[in-house]
């Protein structure tokens, strides 16, 4: 339980600064910038995750410099990050443009710079309109952290899922590890599904009001 929490955590503290630099890049004015965010979101939400983490297991190593080597969990939360910082971009940017366009210039009526405007009255305000859809991207981010299961990891990095699986070769263990995961990943996923309900609602009351 402990590695599929470092996976998911991990992966949702890296991801998300990268998919609001990825967010902000796609609404740049600069078409170098913009190009970039652009091909980087759409390739990494076009490529299935299982396919990142075998790529981050097998390719990467290929392109280090001889002798230098990663840990397989290290490789896994780097393909974790650059998939979901893809999503967390394209939330972000979904945020963004759901504010009124009389925010943007608000803020440079006040004498804010384009950066100060998007940290004081853009973001912050969005923050309150991505907050649903972010913790959707979290419970699911958290449900993928069991395709890891897949890289074969060492014993010392067993993750949930996998722990699982090798408890089913047990004698008499029969379905009880997989059912004990299951188990594990409800109590993990119902109350962030819980708080995202109350996020929405949350949200409603303050556009209607």
């Amino acid at each position: 339980l402990l590695v599929t929490m470092v996976i998911a955590v991990t992966g949702i503290a890296a991801s998300l600064p990268i998919g609001i630099v990825l967010a902000l890049g796609r609404r740049s004015h600069m078409p170098i910038v913009r190009m970039f965010s652009v091909i980087f979101i759409e390739f990494w939400r076009g490529v299935p995750l299982i396919t990142v983490l075998f790529m981050s297991s097998v390719m990467l190593p290929l392109f280090l410099p001889e002798g230098v080597t990663f840990d397989k969990l290290l490789r896994a939360l780097i393909g974790v990050a650059l998939f979901s910082s893809a999503y967390m971009a394209e939330v972000v940017r979904g945020g963004l443009q759901a504010l009124p366009k009389g925010q943007r210039y608000a803020g440079l009526a006040m004498g804010f710079t384009l950066p100060q405007t998007y940290r004081y009255v853009l973001l912050p305000n969005a923050y309150r309109i991505i907050l649903p859809p972010l913790t959707n991207e979290v419970i699911l981010l958290t449900k993928d952290s069991s395709l890891v299961y897949l890289l074969g990891m060492g014993v010392q990095q067993y993750e949930l899922t996998k722990f699982g699986r090798e408890g089913i070769s047990d004698a008499g263990a029969g379905l009880t590890p997989l059912v004990v995961a299951g188990i594990c990943y409800l109590i993990i996923t119902v109350p962030l599904g819980l708080l995202s309900r109350h996020f929405e609602t949350k949200t409603d009351r303050v556009k209607k009001s």
